[in-house]
Formats: C-alpha cells, sequence, structure tokens
C-alpha cells in the first residue's frame, strides 16, 4: 500500500495535512504585524505606525518580512503537530463518547493545553531566530547564520533558550484558543460543530475571536519571552531567567512594558487566526471528498 493514500485516508492524516496548510496562511497573512510586534517589546519604540513607518523608509517593505524563512520552512510540521494534538487528545479525554460526537468543551480545552506544551519543544528554536533576525537585521544574513552563531557562541543548548517560558505561554494559550474556536462557532453557526458544514464567516470570526483570546491570557508572559530570546551574549542588559527578566522589565520600563505593542497583537492574531482556522477547516473538506470520492470509485 502507498504511504500518502493510507496516509490521508486516516483522520490523523487529514488533520495534520489541514493544520500545516493553515500554518502556511496564517505566517504569510500575519508576519509584517509580528515584525512589529517583537520590535515594540524589545525596544524604546512604542508606536506600529511609527515602525513600519521607519522600517519601510529605511530598507523597504520587504523588510518587515525578514526572519519569515525560519518559521515558514517548518510552519508546516509545526501547526501540524499543535492540530494534530489536540485533535487526538481531545479523543483521549472523551473516549466514552461516540466518534461521530464532537469532543466536549472540556476535552477541547485539555487538549488544546496538552498540544501547546508539545509544539512547545519544536516553537522555541523557530522562534529564537526569527527574533534574533527581526531585531538583528544588520548582523545576519539568514535564519542558518543565525542558527549556526548561537550554537558556535551558546552551545546547543542555547537553541532552547526560552523553553521554559514558551511553555508556560502556549500550554495555557491554546487551551484557550481551541476552547474559544470551538465555543464561538457554535455560537454562530448552532449545529456546525458535529455537522462540520459552517460558513467562512463563522470560521474566520471564531477564528480571529480564538487568536485575540489566546493573547490576553498570556501577553505578558510573551513579552518576558521576546526579551529572553533576544539577548545574546553580547547584550547590554542580562537576564538570568523569568523572574529576572520579569522585575529588571517593570523596574526598567515600568508595568506598561508588559503590554508594549498588545494593539498590534491583536489586530494581527484576529488576520492571522481567521486565515488559519479558514484554510484548516477547508482543507480538512476538501480531504474528506477526496477520501468520500476514492471509496466510491473503488465501490
Amino acid at each position: 500500500m502507498d504511504f500518502w493514500p493510507a496516509f490521508l485516508a486516516s483522520s490523523w492524516g487529514k488533520e495534520f495535512v489541514a493544520g500545516g496548510i493553515g500554518g502556511i496562511a496564517g505566517i504569510i497573512a500575519g508576519y509584517p504585524l509580528d515584525t512589529v510586534r517583537v520590535i515594540q517589546q524589545n525596544c524604546q519604540d512604542a508606536y506600529a505606525f511609527s515602525i513600519l513607518k521607519n522600517i519601510t523608509a529605511k530598507e523597504g517593505p520587504l523588510a518587515l518580512f525578514r526572519g519569515m524563512g525560519a518559521p515558514l520552512a517548518t510552519v508546516t510540521f509545526q501547526n501540524a503537530v499543535v492540530f494534530q494534538s489536540n485533535a487526538t487528545l481531545s479523543r483521549a479525554f472523551d473516549s466514552y463518547r461516540h466518534p461521530s460526537e464532537p469532543p466536549s468543551y472540556g476535552s477541547i480545552a485539555l487538549g488544546g493545553t496538552g498540544a501547546g506544551a508539545i509544539q512547545s519543544f519544536v516553537l522555541t528554536p523557530i522562534e529564537l531566530v526569527k527574533i534574533r533576525l527581526q531585531l538583528h537585521e544588520q548582523s545576519e544574513r539568514g535564519p542558518m547564520s543565525v542558527a549556526k552563531n548561537i550554537v558556535r557562541t551558546e552551545g546547543w543548548k542555547g537553541m532552547f533558550r526560552g523553553l521554559t517560558v514558551t511553555i508556560i505561554r502556549d500550554a495555557p494559550s491554546f487551551g484557550f484558543y481551541f476552547w474559544t474556536y470551538e465555543y464561538g462557532r457554535e455560537i454562530l453557526h448552532p449545529g456546525c460543530r458535529k455537522s462540520g458544514q459552517e460558513s467562512f464567516t463563522t470560521m474566520i470570526a471564531a477564528g480571529g475571536g480564538a487568536g485575540v483570546a489566546s493573547w490576553l491570557c498570556c501577553y505578558p508572559i510573551d513579552v518576558v519571552k521576546t526579551r529572553l530570546q533576544a539577548q545574546s551574549p553580547s547584550s547590554l542588559v542580562k537576564y538570568s531567567g523569568i523572574v529576572d527578566c520579569f522585575r529588571k522589565s517593570v523596574k526598567n520600563d515600568g508595568m506598561g512594558v508588559l503590554f508594549r505593542g498588545f494593539g498590534s497583537t491583536v489586530c494581527r492574531a484576529f488576520i492571522v487566526n481567521g486565515a488559519i482556522f479558514t484554510v484548516y477547516e477547508s482543507a480538512l473538506r476538501v480531504l474528506n471528498d477526496s477520501t468520500l470520492g476514492n471509496i466510491n470509485d473503488n465501490n
């Protein structure tokens, strides 16, 4: 039996592939605002429009996509891991329910929490490289150059700088993320969790709302994560850990620093996650229809 037909015929394979395609759509849709977010969190300039204007004037619009190669090259696997882990864990927590019934909201939240923790191991090195590129554009030539420099100066352990804080950020935020999406789409389109026939408007609105909700519960932690991953052996400010970074950031810049860049992040979150869930659900429909078509042809 050929691998791909058998893989795509399984629910595991379809969710994995659809999640990867959705991730690519999300990266492309929201990367410029992600660059703005990272700069706002790590620098003094807190105005998104000012950052956009300065970058495009000095380096051109393409500079807003600096560092996109690393997440774009790996987002298929990363997002596939998240969606597949959530689907698998949600069903596992609701093993007593009939397969035709959607998982309970509680199981969705628990599955999302587990998925967030699992994907942190994939995401940490990717975001580390991305952040270094977004903040130090003149010193590095690309993702591989950054990665080699980190390994050379900080060792392989350096590639996982920020792993703990990434888990602390992503585990609860992905629980909120998937729960909000499932609850939101059912409110907007009653019965769609079971039928899978929600409209594109519902997908965009529920997905966008899920993205916003996931950032609301973890944004200060993300600021700390960015600052921890941005520092290198040559950084002027040194953070010994999560608590030290939090304390020094608040002491030097005030409590407002913990929400610096929040506006652009929320805007980006709605755009990105509306795109992710719309493409994910659409890809699942195509894959499911293709599978049914193959079964009918064989019969």
